[in-house]
């Protein structure tokens, strides 16, 4: 597999293609959802969430990896997650993002999800750790950071809301293997 640009991947029950311009629409169904959306800034709108669409597009370009879109057996979205550089708590990072959709929640599949682009970023693009970090009030995206193996570090504030940061090194998430 390329180093650099890992397209698709799949784990026990889903498959994950990498965001393209044909899922506007299902990403606007995800950002219209007010429950998905609650713990993400709020509902988006079609503007905002083309504008979502564009940056990430460009991230995939510029990086060689960034969002892929996640789907069950059948083919249905499940949700989205993966990795992204961003600035946050004064430094450069690389981040772990996942939402689903809520007909998914509760089954494990956020871990499933976390998990499997975790494998991409330690084993092929070679990241030497990772971040993520959620409302200081969403116990359920904490529970997953914490199964993956994340440790929280500190309490942070992002988009002018209290946040946990968690981080996994490759090395520590080799050992929890």
């Amino acid at each position: 597999m390329d180093k650099r640009h890992q397209e698709k991947f799949s784990s026990d029950r889903l498959t994950a293609s990498p965001l393209c311009a044909a899922d506007f629409s299902i990403l606007c169904q995800m950002h219209q959802d007010p429950n998905v959306m609650a713990t993400l800034n709020g509902i988006r709108s079609h503007e905002q969430t083309k504008q979502y669409l564009h940056k990430n597009l460009e991230h995939w370009q510029r990086y060689g990896y960034g969002l892929w879109m996640f789907r069950d057996t059948d083919g249905n979205f499940v949700g989205r997650g993966g990795l992204r550089k961003i600035y946050i708590d004064g430094n450069d990072e690389i981040e772990l993002a996942y939402a689903l959709m809520p007909a998914y929640w509760g089954k494990g599949l956020a871990t499933e999800m976390a998990k499997a682009i975790l494998k991409v970023g330690f084993e092929y693009l070679d990241i030497a750790e990772v971040v993520c970090f959620t409302l200081t009030i969403n116990q359920a995206s904490q529970r997953v950071m914490q199964k993956v193996g994340f440790q929280y570090k500190r309490d942070i504030i992002h988009a002018n809301l209290p946040h946990v940061l968690y981080r996994l090194t490759c090395i520590d998430w080799q050992r929890c293997r």
